[in-house]
């Protein structure tokens, strides 16, 4: 055995007996410069990218607003939405209120997920029911029987009536063009309207709350998030769902091109309709109002075959299956500027 000395470290090789070495002998390899050791790196996955950008957001706004309010619905996006919160400030509880604008028209299984988690937190729940609007005059039912766009002002009372200053909402940009022009800090007026020119930049990841008296802002955590990214996340982490995400038999008939469900809020309007009704397997991308939120034919019936199927499609899942977006080219723009999330 023979010793060498290279960069203050000492190399040991093994020399066959019947070959010795000279002392002055060097070989290539004991001369070769020794390769600097590699440093540790640590990189984040996306899902863990998008987790702490959304967490950052989340925390920043409960830092700099009083009354934060986060809007929860039982939808896969609140949903998200809630889980991040819980790990932004686990193990404290989570420090805002929830907020449900209810048009009385939802999904049975989105109701019963959504008290069920607010039980499970001990989260606070404030509702703001669309159907006490109806019952006292301050709305009157809509001629299609949609209820989706009849939101805003119990929303916009209920910002007012508890002094929110910061509303958490589940918008992503890649859901609709309208949703595309939020910045991640969206400034409302004293009316609670949104205004398209009045953004501000967000550079360095740097939000701007300030506002006036009156004045308030949505947060949108998921911003930079996609359908596909909301499902991979919910399998990531195991979260729990309302059942009618995955697929199921349901009554249907077809209307406007979608699948509605039959049911107390959502039948057939004509004889047409009503020779179309049929079971099919089917399952729900997004949950709203009965009345105007549409199914899809799908065999998925768990996380990954839903994951399966979004990374294949080529329509978002409000383009598919929300008929209140199809009103007119710029329903949710101008739901937006109204005060509609």
């Amino acid at each position: 055995m023979s010793a060498a000395t290279t960069h203050h470290r000492t190399v040991h090789t093994d020399v066959p007996d019947d070959h010795p070495t000279h002392p002055d002998e060097k070989s290539d390899a004991l001369t070769a410069p020794l390769a600097p050791p590699a440093s540790p790196t640590y990189r984040l996955t996306q899902l863990e990218s998008l987790e702490s950008e959304a967490i950052h957001i989340i925390r920043e706004v409960v830092a700099e607003f009083e009354r934060p309010v986060l809007l929860f619905s039982g939808g896969k996006d609140s949903v998200v939405m809630l889980h991040l919160a819980t790990k932004a400030f686990w193990p404290a509880p989570v420090p805002f209120a929830l907020l449900h604008v209810d048009t009385g028209h939802n999904f049975p299984e989105v109701l019963e997920y959504r008290d069920a988690t607010v039980e499970r937190l001990g989260a606070r729940l404030e509702v703001a029911s669309v159907q006490d609007y109806l019952d006292d005059g301050r709305l009157l039912e809509r001629a299609d029987g949609t209820r989706n766009p009849l939101q805003t002002q119990p929303l916009l009372d209920a910002i007012t009536g508890h002094k929110f200053d910061a509303v958490f909402g589940g918008g992503r940009r890649d859901e609709e063009k309208a949703r595309a022009k939020e910045r991640v800090i969206s400034l409302r007026d004293e009316f609670g309207q949104w205004d398209p020119r009045n953004q501000r930049p967000e550079l360095w990841n740097l939000y701007n709350g300030r506002h006036r008296p009156g004045e308030h802002v949505r947060a949108f955590p998921l911003s930079n998030w996609t359908e596909l990214d909301i499902w991979r996340y919910i399998a990531a982490e195991k979260i729990d769902l309302p059942s009618l995400y995955y697929a199921h038999e349901r009554e249907v008939f077809e209307r406007d091109g979608m699948l509605l469900a039959v049911g107390p809020y959502s039948r057939p309007r004509n004889d047409a309709e009503a020779a179309d009704v049929r079971t099919e397997t089917v399952r729900y991308r997004t949950v709203g109002d009965m009345s105007c939120t549409g199914a899809v034919e799908s065999t998925a019936y768990t996380v990954d075959d839903v994951i399966t199927e979004v990374a294949a499609t080529r329509i978002t899942e409000r383009g598919a299956t929300r008929a209140d977006d199809r009103i007119s080219e710029a329903a949710m723009e101008d739901r937006k500027k109204e005060g509609y999330f």
